[in-house]
């Protein structure tokens, strides 16, 4: 069985100034009145152009989750990964758009740029994309309403909302499925996947279905575009199984990357204040039974499913590399990978890939103003999930004193 304590593989890629400087910032983010505070005041301070900010933020919590503000600075710490089997998925860390159509249009730009840069490297092999970087969120929240209101399979019930739509938001919605499709055109002859994240549950079902649809087209005898399921919802594990059957039924590859999700938050917040049933999972062990049933449900349908194990559940990634095992499947199987955001969970990563996996480094980029969302998601999963903040404490702590034992 994999280890996950050899501290000294796991950070072998830093230097101890780095590991201090994560050190504290992982301190502070586990300081629940610091962190309030830096959740509140940096999009405000970055809003409003306040002297200092932006360093502040490069040298602190940028430089630990983030891989640069261009495609061009994220060659220094893939190049770094690399020399450890560590591969890297790229993401443009633009969420929404700012400047509406003409800011869709060159977010598409970017994410077919990340496609070319990609294929001109030897560890990266996926990028990653948010669909609401590409079309307007009320649009998405509109056509999943309407979805809701329907009955039948996702392609019916998306079908049938679109027809709905006035002919000046279908052509809106056009140009956002144009996008996607204009990625994964460019993205499939060059064996780069193409991973859809997820989005909040009030806009998820047309990215599903949009999603669905590319795959159909492009993952026709491999794996080029993948949807993210987050376990964390009582519902997606059934999703994963509908969504094996529609591949089987369609024959094409069915991509999946399996998280257990990132909003738990404001889902909760949102169905006590709205008067509907939470679509999260009771507690965390109904949301592990469901993530390890759905890696289970992956591993034993390998020939027609591609899986990313993305997560930072020791547990899981073990139980993952123990059904391979048990199955006589290699650990580099060419449908399945594991992966972890940049940043945290070094210890899984890095001993993973000492052990032969496959596994990569989730790699955001883009300007400091840009990423503030996805920083301050990273701040607030650290101190939400039980434990996270202090485990990479204890394992920082562990390493420096290791190294200084050692001198």
């Amino acid at each position: 069985m994999i280890s996950f304590d050899n501290t000294e593989y796991a950070f072998a890629y830093k230097t101890s100034n780095e590991l201090k400087k994560a050190q504290f910032l992982f301190s502070a983010m586990g300081n629940p009145v610091l962190l309030k505070l830096g959740l509140s005041l940096a999009p405000l301070a970055i809003k409003w152009n306040i002297p200092f900010t932006k360093p502040v933020l490069r040298n602190t919590i940028f430089r630990q989750f983030v891989g640069g503000e261009t495609l061009e600075d994220t060659a220094v710490t893939a190049n770094r990964l690399s020399k450890y089997n560590v591969k890297v998925i790229l993401d443009y860390g633009v969420e929404g758009g700012n400047d509406g159509e003409k800011g869709y249009d060159l977010a598409t730009d970017e994410f077919v740029k990340v496609v070319e840069y990609a294929a001109s490297q030897n560890n990266i092999p996926f990028m990653s994309i948010k669909v609401t970087g590409l079309v307007r969120f009320g649009l998405l929240e509109k056509i999943d309403a309407a979805m809701h209101n329907s009955e039948g399979t996702l392609i019916k019930r998306y079908n049938k909302a679109l027809e709905e739509l006035p002919v000046s938001e279908k052509e809106e919605w056009e140009r956002c499925v144009s996008r996607l499709n204009r990625i994964c055109e460019k993205a499939s002859p060059k064996n780069i996947g193409v991973l859809v994240d997820a989005e909040e549950t009030w806009i998820q079902d047309p990215v599903d279905a949009m999603t669905m649809l590319m795959m159909d087209h492009y993952n026709k005898g491999k794996a080029i575009v993948y949807n993210t399921l987050q376990l964390y919802r009582h519902d997606r594990l059934e999703f994963l199984k509908d969504s094996y059957e529609a591949s089987v039924e369609r024959n094409f590859i069915l991509g999946t990357k399996l998280v257990r999700g990132a909003y738990m938050e404001n889902e909760r917040k949102r169905a006590a204040d709205m008067g509907y049933t939470s679509p999260i999972q009771s507690d965390k062990e109904h949301c592990d039974r469901d993530y390890n049933a759905a890696t289970e449900f992956c591993i034993n349908h390998l020939d027609n499913v591609a899986v990313i194990v993305a997560s930072h559940n020791e547990h899981s990634n073990s139980f993952t590399t123990q059904l391979l095992s048990e199955k006589g499947l290699p650990q580099n199987h060419p449908h399945i990978h594991f992966s972890q955001l940049y940043g945290m969970s070094d210890n899984i990563t890095f001993n993973l890939a000492k052990e032969g996996c496959s596994v990569s480094k989730y790699l955001p980029f883009g300007p400091i103003k840009d990423v503030v969302p996805y920083l301050m998601r990273r701040a607030q999963e650290n101190s939400s999930v039980a434990g996270q903040t202090g485990r990479e404490l204890g394992l920082i702590k562990k390493e420096l004193q290791r190294r200084k034992a050692n001198n």
